[in-house]
């Protein structure tokens, strides 16, 4: 299954970034070691972070054919981002939205997410299990 993983703002600060929040682990730590999980190594990834809402709507754009599902943790665009709400709506594979941290645990505007309706989950406050289970999920998706 081809997986596009999208990381938004900041998350390119992991391991520097509130660590008591985020963990010490780098972004290329944590997407290398999804890549190479149990479930990981049976599918191929594709892996994108910016800071740039723009930059996240083409590139899910721009990789709509080719991905099969995606895990995107949009940072603080999540809050906001129509425009990513709509390249997510506009594409036919399926979405998942994760946060490292327990985003209902933070502050009250973290726990909006404009991509709600188009994602089919929301994973979040696992760590970098968010992402292995969002990976999961889809897999278990496209077996049905």
């Amino acid at each position: 299954m081809n997986i596009l993983v999208i990381n938004g703002p900041n998350l390119n600060f992991l391991g520097k970034r509130n660590i008591e929040i985020y963990g010490d682990e780098t972004l290329d730590e944590l997407m290398e070691w999804l890549e190479n999980s149990s479930v990981g190594k049976l599918h191929d990834f594709k892996f994108y972070q910016s800071n740039h809402e723009g930059i996240i709507v083409d590139t899910i754009q721009d990789e709509s054919l080719w991905a099969e599902g995606i895990i995107i943790n949009p940072g603080a665009l999540g809050h906001y981002s129509y425009s990513i709400r709509d390249a997510l709506d506009s594409i036919s594979a399926p979405s998942i939205e994760v946060h490292i941290s327990n985003i209902n645990k933070r502050e009250a505007f973290r726990a909006k997410s404009v991509l709600k309706g188009v994602c089919i989950d929301r994973i979040h406050g696992q760590g970098k299990l968010s992402y292995l289970n969002a990976l999961k999920k889809l897999t278990t998706l496209k077996s049905v």
